[in-house]
């Protein structure tokens, strides 16, 4: 089949808005002519593009058409402005991040590049172990995720590890651990949990202690600032990265309920092979913010 422009802006503008009446509204046409370009397209294909639900979603197939969209979009508008000395303007960018790179480290380190490159982010959150499957999706160009594999077409470059420790403050540890981290202890402890998918928790106290999941006391707390305050604030204990509870650990507000099993957690930039050059100035940046933060191997 010979790529159609238009039948393509139909598609990427229905699984990033979610329907098909808000795709029609971004390109000023009718529901109908949207979807009567991608059936076009389904049909050229011999396979379905789009999930039509709520929200609508890619198929396998139409993630790899995404990609390569997502893609021409960027590479297309830095084209345009090197080519007629227009002013570049801002360039959005969808990244997919995880929710501690970003309350920690991520943007005070590429604020500058981002101004100075006039770029805007468009940040998609999850969890570390799940941010890869965001650029599978094609709703990234790029993310940071905890897997080193690449897709095809991307790199996965190293950025460093991201240390965590098992915290609570000095009346919680007194209150339910007075005798150190005891299994017995932990089945009646109140634990904090990012979400169902932090697993860190979890998986420390189930190799240490032999615990399931299950026989732990959780509050689920999916916001990073407030996951720290309700540690404070003595509703739990949990694990938190270095780099944001130093200041707690420092003054004495937080203590270490395993200080012999730190959990790191190692980071990787991802990114498609061929970038446009204002992506590539922000990849530069994440890695040298991510350099002068995380911990090194070596």
């Amino acid at each position: 089949m010979s790529f159609d422009l238009r039948k393509g802006e139909a598609l990427l503008a229905v699984v990033e808005t979610g329907s098909f009446e808000q795709a029609a509204t971004r390109l000023h046409l009718t529901p109908s002519a949207i979807s009567q370009r991608i059936r076009a397209m389904e049909d050229e294909l011999g396979q379905p593009l789009v999930i039509r639900g709520r929200p609508c979603r890619a198929t396998p197939a139409g993630q790899k058409i995404l990609l390569y969209l997502q893609r021409s979009r960027l590479l297309e508008n830095e084209w345009r402005a090197e080519m007629t000395s227009a002013d570049a303007g801002w360039l959005s960018v969808p990244v997919a991040v995880n929710n501690d790179t970003l309350a920690t480290w991520l943007l005070p380190g590429v604020a500058s590049s981002l101004l100075r490159q006039r770029i805007l982010l468009d940040l998609t959150l999850d969890d570390q172990t799940q941010t890869h499957t965001l650029l599978e999706e094609g709703r990234a160009v790029a993310g940071i995720s905890s897997r080193p594999d690449a897709m095809r077409g991307c790199v996965a470059e190293p950025l460093g590890i991201m240390r965590y420790r098992l915290l609570a403050t000095p009346d919680f540890i007194h209150r339910w651990f007075p005798d150190g981290l005891k299994r017995e202890a932990a089945c009646q402890a109140p634990l904090l949990v990012f979400d169902r998918k932090d697993a860190l928790q979890w998986n420390l106290l189930e190799n240490r202690l032999g615990m399931h999941r299950d026989a732990m006391p959780c509050h689920f707390i999916p916001a990073s600032e407030p996951f720290m305050q309700a540690m404070l604030m003595g509703l739990g204990y949990g694990m938190l990265p270095e780099l944001q509870a130093a200041l707690a650990l420092s003054a004495g507000k937080l203590v270490e309920l395993a200080p012999d099993s730190p959990v790191d957690v190692p980071l990787y930039w991802h990114r498609w092979r061929v970038q446009s050059p204002r992506v590539e100035c922000l990849s530069e940046a994440v890695k040298d913010a991510a350099a002068g933060c995380l911990l090194q191997n070596g």
